[in-house]
């Protein structure tokens, strides 16, 4: 398969972009920068982004709903969890995540079909090296209830997403350079012990280098669309994580794809700027795929 890639966004690098999602009711990307600490949002219509500043890194993005309607975004901050109402606007702080802000911080989140938010963490000292004490948190909003912790010992959570009956979380540790596959009761809560779903290669010296897996996405055929950072690639998994489909990409770091437009055959890509001095390092990536997405999943407020 060859892709065309475009970008969506060409005058608003990221320094580390994330948590792409499409916002069906606006027709719109939406996306994080990190490092930079600010949301963004576009249309494919080529017109320019919009930009908003963050108090502090934003891990990921999620659109929220009240009984039904839109109601803005939620927004996981470095340590807590904010509703964001309006573009702009005021954040209000719903959450605390239960991490030291000064070496961890909120890193991949997504919601799941029943409208919780789970978000992951990194562990990211000012000095050191990093280490196994970050974790995968669920947040129902509605409840009120403090993040329940669904899985520890993880370096830098990523690759979270979920098959789309729901029955099947897959996340990976990028360190790890893993992605594994749970599996998930009703209540979409993940039994028993997770399975390796696929091993890529760590680095070797004197040896190409061909990524870790990074954020993810699942689209309408339930394969599982990973970034491969410093890779410069994407590729398509089955669920049984046979290597379907190989995408390479003109920038070297990709962070997260996601599918969206019109039809939800448009394949985007977050990336990130780190020691890449291309001219594509940092942008949102686009191009076309035969396979349809799933529709985001909405943040439920109480």
């Amino acid at each position: 398969m060859t892709a065309h890639w475009t970008s969506l966004a060409p005058s608003a690098p990221a320094q580390l972009g994330e948590s792409p999602f499409w916002h069906p009711q606006e027709q719109r990307l939406y996306w994080v920068d990190i490092a930079g600490r600010g949301l963004l949002r576009a249309a494919l219509d080529g017109g320019a982004p919009e930009r908003w500043a963050m108090p502090s890194e934003p891990g990921c993005i999620a659109p929220a709903r009240r009984a039904g309607q839109p109601a803005g975004l939620v927004v996981a901050l470095r340590d807590r969890i904010c509703h964001a109402p309006e573009w702009g606007g005021s954040l209000t702080e719903l959450a605390r995540l239960p991490i030291d802000p000064a070496t961890q911080r909120a890193n991949d989140g997504k919601c799941d079909a029943l409208g919780r938010l789970w978000v992951g963490t990194i562990h990211e000292p000012a000095s050191g090296p990093r280490q196994p004490v970050s974790a995968l948190y669920c947040i129902d909003l509605r409840a009120g209830a403090a993040p329940r912790r669904i899985w520890g010992g993880v370096t830098t959570c990523n690759g979270l997403a979920w098959s789309p009956d729901g029955r099947m979380l897959y996340f990976a540790d990028t360190p790890t350079h893993a992605v594994r596959a749970w599996d998930c009761d009703a209540r979409h809560e993940p039994v028993g012990a997770s399975r390796l779903l696929h091993q890529f290669a760590p680095r070797q010296e004197g040896e190409p280098y061909g990524g870790r897996p990074d954020g993810a996405c699942v689209d309408a055929e339930g394969a599982y669309w990973c970034a491969l950072y410093e890779g410069g690639r994407l590729l398509r998994l089955s669920p049984q994580g046979r290597v379907l489909t190989e995408l390479p990409l003109p920038a070297q770091y990709p962070t997260m794809p996601c599918l969206g437009g019109q039809d939800g055959r448009t394949l985007f890509a977050t990336t990130a700027q780190a020691s890449d001095r291309g001219p594509l390092a940092g942008q949102v990536l686009h191009t076309r795929v035969d396979v349809p997405g799933l529709p985001v999943a909405w943040c439920e407020l109480a």
